[in-house]
């Protein structure tokens, strides 16, 4: 039913369309995927390098990306996994997967689809447990977190997103 991809040029087209439904339903998240607009090959091997701990911005960490692709070749959800945590702000309010799905293809259990991929791209980097942070505003990503395992840590205002957060642990035991 779907694929996890790595980032891949020859996915242009389809990442292309995921930003059109978030520039026509929610350009505000879709901004963080805009620099894929102006050389598409560049932005993937950005992902690439990130992946490998190469060309890093500063206070970035490495972090693997993955894409849920459908059996049309249509993109319908990215996970972002951190390999660690070690900065402040990411063991504090960041965590170590971060998830979106396109505005048209919310509500139909994607998300839990890329969180899980990321749960296993955990699991391969050798994590124990994982931290995922959500805004206490959207229930829809916090139920998904639960509905995969989340434990709920505690809620708090991050001064950051402006908003109230809730922390979640994942154990990552090993899978039989």
């Amino acid at each position: 039913m779907f694929t996890v991809s790595p980032p891949d040029v020859a996915l242009r087209e389809a990442f292309w369309a995921m930003l059109d439904d978030y520039a026509a339903h929610d350009p505000a998240e879709g901004d963080f995927f805009n620099s894929a607009r102006p050389d598409f090959a560049a932005y993937v091997q950005s992902l690439l390098d990130e992946e490998q701990g190469l060309n890093l911005r500063p206070g970035w960490v490495p972090c693997t990306h993955r894409w849920l692709v459908d059996e049309a070749g249509r993109v319908m959800g990215l996970v972002r996994v951190r390999h660690n945590i070690l900065p402040k702000f990411l063991a504090e309010e960041g965590g170590h997967i971060g998830y979106d799905v396109p505005p048209s293809r919310r509500g139909h259990g994607y998300a839990a689809y890329c969180l899980l991929a990321g749960l296993e791209v955990a699991r391969a980097l050798g994590l124990d447990r994982v931290l995922l942070c959500a805004d206490a505003d959207n229930p829809a990503s916090w139920k998904t977190i639960e509905k995969c395992g989340g434990v709920l840590e505690t809620e708090f205002y991050s001064t950051y997103f402006k908003t109230l957060v809730r922390r979640y642990w994942i154990d990552l035991a090993p899978r039989p």
